[in-house]
């Protein structure tokens, strides 16, 4: 039940992602930037970014998650910038949100 329960929570956050995309006037050339954050670190990703989607999740299903959203987006062939490769894959009992943006998007 877990696993189809964070399968359905990733192809919901998925169609956020493409929907504020859409809404945004993303260009080819825009991608999301997938980070595991804290409570902390993703309303300071809110402050220093104009466009974010972030989902709460439990802390031993957002490996999983994070997984999931990242293939997907490889997928459907949406770009995904290079720092990706670096995310490092720590479980963190902090960490509760998966959060993304784009890092070319700052707010003024």
């Amino acid at each position: 039940m877990k696993g189809s329960n964070v399968i359905m929570q990733a192809k919901i956050y998925l169609y956020d992602l493409n929907n504020c995309a859409l809404e945004n006037g993303f260009t080819s050339s825009d991608g999301w930037e997938l980070n595991r954050v804290t409570v902390e670190e993703k309303m300071e990703l809110e402050r220093k970014y104009q466009n974010t989607v972030s989902h709460k999740i439990l802390p031993e299903l957002l490996a999983e998650f994070f997984t999931l959203v990242k293939e997907q987006l490889m997928a459907a062939q949406k770009m995904l910038t290079p720092k990706q490769a670096e995310v490092a894959m720590i479980p963190n009992n902090e960490q509760r949100y998966l959060v993304a943006f784009n890092p070319n998007r700052l707010k003024r």
